[in-house]
């Protein structure tokens, strides 16, 4: 069985017959069907097989009637509720589906699976609900809807308004529930009429911002009491800040009892009749009473068909969210454009692809004007630029090989407070780790796994290196060396500065202890200063050693600044630190050097591990090629699927090996 392998999903096989455009030219939707074991196909069906149609389409009668004739089932198909960065109009594949063979989510004709699942499934499971809880909350965290590429700079309306939700002209939602021009408008009057004196705020469909449908309301319905909100705003601080909500059928009619409201509904949408709405016209049949936790369960849990692009494979709702935060924030952080100063010419490449696939980056030779445009900038030359900058370095798992030998980044930090290693001012990082003090129970078993694949797939930062040599009996302490011109030895550091003083420190400290002390990869190729002679100070020296097998092996780690030191946090290993390295200060290590005394969150190591590798990094996936969460990373990492390097970054590091002692021409 293969990875994404239709028969992984253990769905028995239909034959899927279609008459419809779009099943045979989306990919995705293909694939999606695939793995949930439905075949696509042309022709005329048999009573055993299926015919699919898209939702209420114009196309839909088509298959509606070769089912009928045939006597054949019908599969209803309907992107899910969380679909995708942009709308498919403009071409983006979904990351779910709504596979229905009864009915229609928002037609109340006929009970869907959907509203069989709300009116007879328990909905009592622990664990379901507590993911239901938690991804709820993600939502808001994340500001994702349905399409989230939301403008997060668009202005927030000041608090206290009437919110009236919009909806598409000829939308099937709408014409299901018996709404037109005139419904919206008696849903208008009413919002008005039971809030006397409040704003009311008309909420513009996503469609129409794009300019591909048209609404219900025009300028014509405008007062000085009533405005559109016609900024590309997320539904979550909308919602916040109203007192209450008025739909006809709209998906944010849901989000709004998710946000705490409950809706006023004029139409019967498969949220409406359980107890968590104010129905106009309700449906007689749906008589339960359900708590936001079970609605959202059933709705975005148990009945959507999710898709994990990286994969190619069926999965839950939360690798979809995982998927989904990784895009949108690449979106809203590049959606205008970058200008880049004194980026190295091999990076450039990787640069683009990794914050140009919405806008191409700018590469100048210095620092712009102040323009529409952010400003990114390496970080070691960050005080070099005036003005605002955002700073650029690589993130905590790198790549399969060194920087120094020009392999590229598979993860990127931005900053544009300072940068983690400089603890001479806060950065984003600091923030992310004060913000984690406190998790909710799925961000702590998002870390946790985190966690465990790291540790299980032996995985570092530059992942490079064999087995550790024999070493002696007795209590191990590893000390491991640095760049000495590294700027997070020269910014984070005081009184213990070089390799050489590290182990006087450390033996010092520990005359008893085995000491084993690994040179740092780029000083062991030459390409960085940093040798020593360690004669009398370490039992053991680590060359071309992998980390991660040594730190199997070893009761402590005693460093300056090292990122080695957080790798051995992940085990459970002790860490002394001589300088302020990002992971100090918290509470998590032993702390002889100067830490910043503004570092007085109390997080745990899953608090940390969160911040530093879930929300502060940026990750590209080498294979697809679009940005990727972690776990993707991990993956790519572990099956040795990083950035390759190109012919002319072979050349450059060969040529760079040959004359290491002019590093300074090459190295930024």
């Amino acid at each position: 069985m293969t990875l994404g392998d239709p028969t992984a999903t253990g769905a028995a096989r239909s034959r899927a017959f279609v008459y419809n455009g779009g099943f045979l030219t989306n990919r995705r939707i293909r694939r999606i069907l695939s793995l949930s074991g439905y075949d696509i196909r042309l022709g005329l069906p048999r009573p055993e097989d299926t015919v699919a149609i898209w939702g209420n389409s114009p196309t839909a009668h088509r298959g509606r009637r070769i089912a009928q004739n045939r006597g054949t089932p019908l599969l209803r198909v309907e992107d899910a509720f969380l679909r995708s960065l942009h709308p498919g109009r403009e071409g983006e594949p979904p990351l779910g589906l709504l596979l229905d063979r009864s009915g229609l989510h928002f037609d109340p004709a006929q009970p869907s699976d959907l509203e069989t699942l709300l009116a007879t499934h328990p909905l009592d499971d622990t664990a379901l609900l507590n993911r239901a809880r938690g991804a709820i909350e993600r939502l808001k965290e994340l500001n994702l809807s349905k399409y989230s590429a939301f403008d997060p700079d668009a202005p927030i309306p000041d608090p206290g308004y009437v919110l009236v939700i919009d909806q598409t002209v000829g939308d099937a939602s709408v014409t299901a529930s018996r709404g037109d021009r005139a419904r919206f408008l008696e849903m208008l009057v009413i919002a008005q009429e039971e809030n006397p004196g409040m704003p009311v705020l008309i909420k513009t469909h996503p469609e129409t911002l794009a300019g591909h449908r048209t609404g219900h309301y025009t300028e014509q319905d405008l007062s000085d009491r009533v405005s559109f909100v016609a900024e590309n705003i997320s539904p979550w601080p909308l919602l916040d800040g109203a007192v209450s909500v008025y739909t006809l059928s709209s998906q944010m009619g849901f989000e709004a009892i998710l946000a705490g409201h409950k809706p006023r509904v004029f139409g019967q949408p498969f949220y409406a009749g359980w107890g968590l709405t104010q129905d106009e016209d309700p449906v007689q049949r749906r008589q339960r009473n359900l708590t936001r936790a079970q609605l959202f369960a059933a709705a975005m849990m148990l009945y959507p068909v999710w898709y994990d692009p990286f994969r190619n494979q069926l999965c839950e709702l939360e690798v979809v969210l995982d998927t989904l935060e990784a895009q949108t924030r690449a979106w809203r952080q590049d959606r205008l454009g970058w200008t880049a100063s004194g980026m190295r010419m091999w990076k450039r490449k990787h640069l683009q692809a990794m914050f140009g696939q919405h806008q191409k980056i700018r590469f100048l030779p210095s620092p712009p004007t102040p323009s529409a445009r952010p400003h990114m900038v390496w970080a070691n030359q960050s005080r070099e630029a005036e003005g605002s900058v955002t700073r650029i370095e690589d993130g905590f798992l790198r790549s399969r090989g060194l920087g120094a030998h020009l392999v590229p980044p598979l993860s990127l930090v931005t900053d544009d407070l300072g940068i983690y290693y400089d603890p001479t001012q806060t950065s984003r990082l600091e923030e992310w780790i004060s913000k984690r003090e406190t998790l909710r129970p799925d961000q702590e078993y998002r870390a946790e796994r985190v966690i465990s694949a790291l540790v299980s797939k032996g995985l570092s930062k530059y992942n490079t290196g064999g087995t550790a040599p024999p070493l002696p009996k007795g209590h191990r302490i590893l000390v491991p060396g640095q760049v000495e011109d590294d700027a997070s030895i020269l910014l984070g550091t005081s009184t213990v500065r070089t390799n050489l003083d590290l182990l006087r420190e450390v033996r010092a400290a520990n005359p008893d202890a085995v000491v084993i002390y690994k040179p740092h990869p780029d000083v062991e190729a030459g390409l960085r200063s940093g040798r020593i002679d360690t004669e009398g100070l370490a039992d053991v020296i680590a060359t071309e050693t992998h980390p991660s097998t040594l730190l199997s092996e070893v009761q402590e780690v005693w460093t300056m600044t090292s990122l080695l030191g957080f790798e051995a946090l992940l085990r459970g290993i002790p860490v002394t630190t001589f300088g302020a390295p990002f992971y100090a200060g918290w509470g998590l290590t032993t702390d002889l050097g100067s830490v910043p005394a503004r570092r007085g969150a109390r997080p745990s190591l899953l608090g940390l591990v969160h911040a530093s590798l879930i929300d502060y990094p940026r990750y590209l996936d080498p294979v697809t090629g679009v940005p990727c969460p972690v776990e993707t990373a991990i993956e790519r990492l572990a099956h040795g699927q990083p950035p390759k390097r190109g012919p002319l970054n072979r050349a450059l590091s060969k040529l760079q090996g040959a004359f290491s002692t002019h590093a300074h021409l090459w190295r930024r």
